[in-house]
């Protein structure tokens, strides 16, 4: 889930920025330091979006920047249980597909990509079931559920299932609407 997060904090500024406007020099460290930086309580931190109040500042002895309090707003991804994903397939291994979705990436499992027995092809880097024939490769597109979510500094691990009824490989579905409407014509004409 996307969120916007309002933060009072202390930022060095280096003094290769000093000759810059004070917010400027103020946004432009704190984008250095924070920006794609993985917080435990705020999650993936996105970008600076703006710079509120900020205090005077002061120089520690021994380091030639200035510090400042300041006090602003980040925009950051916090990948929630439960929480419904749409990605892409950006790797297929043995062991499952890595999905990108949205700044980061998560995991389908093997044993989580669909209720049937799937085999891998490890020369066209996709799985397939047995029974439905259904596809995932590189590319697709999928929706899937998180199932578990794991966020230290700077690293995660983030699981995701597609085997759910709704989740998968959009392509699945959209063979299965064409079906379904093959279906219906049939049954009109016979009328």
């Amino acid at each position: 889930m996307y969120k916007i997060f309002d933060i009072s904090d202390k930022i060095r500024v280096s003094p290769d920025k000093f000759g810059m406007n004070l917010e400027d020099a103020i946004k432009a460290s704190l984008e250095e330091k924070l920006e794609g930086s993985i917080d435990k309580n705020l999650g993936v931190i996105l970008s600076v979006m703006s710079i509120g109040e900020t205090g005077e500042g002061t120089i520690i002895p021994g380091d030639g920047a200035l510090y400042y309090p300041v006090e602003f707003s980040v925009l950051t991804y916090i990948p929630e249980q439960h929480e419904l994903v749409k990605g892409e397939v950006i790797d297929v291994t043995e062991f499952g597909v890595f999905v990108r979705i949205g700044p980061v990436d998560g995991m389908v499992h093997v044993s989580q990509l669909m209720d049937d027995f799937v085999s891998y092809d490890p020369k066209n880097l996709m799985f397939t079931g047995k029974k439905t024939k259904r596809r995932m490769k590189e590319k697709s597109v999928v929706f899937a559920r998180i199932i578990s979510v794991s966020m230290a500094e700077n690293q995660y691990k983030i699981g995701l299932t597609t085997r759910q009824p709704g989740l998968g490989a959009t392509e699945w579905y959209k063979k299965e609407e064409k079906r379904v409407a093959k279906k219906t014509e049939k049954k009109k004409k016979g009328r």
